[in-house]
């Protein structure tokens, strides 16, 4: 039996739960799973301003705080904070460990960003077509930001085979993550589908960090102990495929079959087929056991050949916005936000200002429910004590979203009596990135590893 830890579900989650994970109890891989599909194109940007930048550099100050820890229990680390420069982040690990003093085995797992080969694709007749309109990537492609394909496990199976005890990936499919260890050390092979499937399930489970644990979860949530010092989730992870949610004895938050129903549903699409790029996993056939306190035992997995395709996440520019906000107190709270944002149309409309697309959202006043909720009735309005009157537009004149910010402020002085609509400053314009889901078959795709210090 392994045991499998995530201590990241996104880049921005827990700086002391990787810590914790490891000082706090028995592990032998820790995982973190930085990237989010957005995240990519942020991190293109950072890169084109400095080539030595493009990663997450969280990720190099949490080896900072834990290397001794990692080296002293033997833990090995698996994280995608590679992002789109893996190679200047396996650079910027080495340099801490040199400066500590510590030696340590350092692998680089690359091949999924294909944006310089984009142009090549297109011209081949690879077209990329979206996988939710149809449309081909040539009608985006000058605005394209980053292109990334996912991949699977085994490479990262391999860079452990090959020694590392630290492996650093770009875009790699989340629950692969946890996949690797079990098939370096189980020796399982393409072709095991139930228990690649098995793999693919329990790296589901964890991958969003505390979710599986007790966090965010809609059943009981009160009654959820210590969630201020809440467990992040452990996979203990037999041969056969079956395994255990876990999380370290004495911590908070709670393991049951809840909170792991919770988390299995998460992103799913059809659960007879969860596409990964190692397998089909079939989430109909997880057997599911309360075994113990924080201990829920996962068997009977089934899964079906993966695909010849891999998924490829592209980012896209797509014009800008501009989100305003302005509150309202009683007495009226709710009328004065309609009336203010009335005034803000007629005043957007009087200077021909047009844009794709107006957002009104009436925070306070069921606006997170938009049309499923009922209109506020007048017996209501009493106790609406304040409304939030938030204003967005977006289009693809920069110079129209830049306009429209200046009409936000004035309306604390000359419209409806207001509480607050300065205190966060004038809106900024944002360029908004947009999602381009496609396929590309694995045959043009090559994943490279390599070891650092480099094989005798």
């Amino acid at each position: 039996m392994i045991r499998i830890a995530n201590g990241q579900g996104f880049w921005g989650d827990s700086l002391e739960a990787p810590v914790h994970l490891v000082r706090r109890g028995p592990l032998d891989y820790l995982t973190l799973d930085y990237l989010a599909e957005v995240t990519m194109s942020i991190l293109q940007k950072q890169r084109a301003r400095d080539p030595k930048t493009g990663y997450a550099r969280d990720f190099v100050d949490l080896i900072a705080r834990v290397l001794p820890d990692l080296k002293e229990r033997r833990v090995c680390v698996i994280a995608n904070a590679g992002g789109v420069n893996p190679k200047a982040c396996c650079e910027a690990v080495l340099e801490t460990a040199r400066r500590q003093g510590i030696d340590v085995r350092v692998a680089m797992v690359r091949g999924d960003d294909i944006m310089d080969r984009l142009d090549d694709f297109l011209k081949r007749g690879v077209e990329l077509n979206n996988m939710e309109t149809g449309e081909p990537l040539s009608a985006i492609r000058d605005q394209v930001r980053s292109a990334n394909a996912y991949l699977g496990a085994f490479p990262v199976a391999e860079a452990l085979g090959r020694g590392a005890e630290i492996v650093v990936t770009g875009r790699v499919a989340d629950p692969c993550l946890a996949l690797a260890p079990m098939i370096h050390e189980f020796r399982w092979e393409r072709g095991d589908w139930d228990k690649l499937s098995a793999g693919i399930i329990a790296g589901h489970t964890i991958e969003c960090g505390a979710q599986s644990t007790g966090g965010n979860c809609q059943v009981d949530w009160e009654t959820i102990p210590d969630m201020a010092d809440i467990g992040y989730p452990i996979v203990e992870a037999e041969p056969d495929g079956s395994f255990v949610i876990t999380k370290h004895a004495g911590t908070g938050g709670r393991v049951n079959l809840d909170t792991v129903k919770e988390q299995l549903l998460y992103e799913l699409g059809d659960p007879r087929e969860y596409i990964t790029p190692d397998c089909l996993a079939n989430f109909t056939s997880i057997q599911l056991a309360q075994v113990g306190p924080d201990r829920v035992r996962f068997s009977g997995i089934k899964g079906r050949a993966a695909t010849s395709f891999y998924k490829v996440s592209i980012s896209y520019s797509a014009g800008y916005k501009a989100i305003g906000s302005l509150v309202y107190a009683w007495p009226d709270a709710y009328k004065k936000a309609r009336a203010a944002e009335k005034i803000l149309r007629q005043r957007l409309d009087r200077l021909g200002l047009r844009f794709d697309h107006i957002r009104v959202e009436f925070l306070g006043a069921n606006a997170c429910h938009g049309i499923a909720a009922a209109e506020p009735t007048s017996a209501a309005e009493p106790l609406l004590n304040e409304v939030v009157l938030r204003f967005g537009v977006r289009g693809e004149n920069r110079a129209a979203i830049e306009r429209f910010t200046r009409e936000i402020p004035p309306l604390a002085l000359n419209g409806p009596p207001v509480v607050s609509g300065l205190g966060s400053g004038r809106p900024q314009v944002e360029e908004i990135i947009a999602y381009w889901p496609a396929l590309l078959a694995k045959r043009e795709v090559q994943p490279e590893v390599t070891v650092w210090p480099s094989e005798s």
